[in-house]
């Protein structure tokens, strides 16, 4: 496993450190529980092989030359500081060898302005991007090949993220390691490093192609009645007729758009805003059982740790713990919360 790190003045250090230590901590989780180890290698980059100073005051230096560097299994772009529009021009190198990178099947995330490297590579023309929202007007002026995404924090064309804040970028960071690690080493980094309440990846990032973006209105009409009665129980058969469908139809209609069955959809859902009371509320295990769809508390624990390779108790003791780690014993307020994507 190969990770890079480009390195360009006017970054944020933290759009390259937090994911760094984020990777080093999935790694770290899996050499410690399995017997075949991983490696992985971080490498870090600038255009003219020099150190360069961060916004933090924190000087950063490359730890081998561009020009030898070889291919990557990722490449992260970093955050700018104010008008990124000088560091381009003075970091044009990292164009073509952004291409090269790509070409050979690295994956690229960049976050907040950074994404303009990948928009003067070419890459995003035609595709799906978004930025800092303070950026927005000069970057659709200055690329007007590339679809803007304004309303979503992330989005994703292919092996192209763009991230809009560094919050974001750690959430596209937790996608990563689930791709290349699993999804129970995934949660453990997210868990560790992701305590504040958060909503799922998948609910606001664009996704070409993603599930609710589909062309079948009927398959989304079934979508959205699915999400709007959660804690009703939902019969196949039934569903299928109050839209006009056979069972059967239905069903092949809802994989041919979604890539899942309905059911299988279903309970990811449920699990999801599951996962969303446990962190966010005292409500009982029975109760939240019974919130999203299922009656019986024993079946939605056994279906939970499943999914999340944890309890539910053990996952709400995880994170509330660390959501509220800050507050002093015998304080009677709660902290104030973090705003979810500064």
């Amino acid at each position: 496993m190969r990770l890079a790190f480009l390195l360009t003045p006017q970054m944020l250090a933290a759009s390259c450190l937090l994911p760094a230590e984020m990777w080093q901590a999935a790694a770290g989780t899996v050499n410690g529980r399995q017997r075949d180890q991983v490696t992985l290698e971080v490498a870090l980059l600038s255009a003219d092989d020099r150190p360069v100073s961060t916004q933090a005051g924190v000087p950063l230096a490359p730890t081998m030359a561009l020009d030898e560097a070889g291919p990557f299994d990722v490449v992260y772009l970093p955050a700018l500081w104010r008008n990124p529009r000088p560091v381009l021009t003075r970091s044009q190198a990292l164009v073509p060898w952004l291409r090269a990178q790509h070409a050979a099947g690295a994956t690229i995330a960049a976050v907040g302005t950074g994404c303009c490297f990948l928009a003067e590579a070419g890459l995003l023309d035609g595709k799906a991007a978004t930025t800092h929202w303070h950026y927005f007007e000069r970057f659709a002026r200055d690329y007007p090949e590339v679809r803007l995404k304004r309303e979503f924090f992330i989005t994703q064309a292919g092996r192209l993220y763009c991230a809009g804040s560094v919050n974001a970028l750690a959430d596209v960071t937790v996608h990563l390691i689930e791709q290349f690690y699993g999804r129970r080493v995934a949660g453990h980094v997210e868990r560790n490093f992701s305590h504040e309440i958060r909503r799922p990846y998948d609910r606001y990032r664009y996704l070409e192609g993603d599930e609710l973006q589909h062309a079948d209105e009927v398959i989304l009409e079934v979508q959205w009645r699915m999400q709007r009665d959660l804690a009703q129980p939902l019969r196949m058969p039934a569903l299928a007729l109050e839209f006009g469908l056979s069972p059967r139809t239905l069903d092949r209609r809802f994989r041919e758009a979604t890539g899942h069955p309905p059911l299988v959809w279903l309970q990811d859902q449920r699990i999801r805003v599951a996962k969303e009371l446990l962190e966010a509320t005292n409500l009982s295990l029975k109760e939240i059982a019974f919130r999203v769809g299922y009656q019986d508390q024993g079946h939605f624990a056994r279906l939970f740790t499943r999914v999340m390779t944890v309890g539910p108790g053990e996952y709400r003791r995880t994170v509330r713990a660390k959501v509220f780690s800050l507050r002093a014993p015998s304080a009677a307020t709660m902290p104030a919360s973090r705003e979810e994507h500064s």
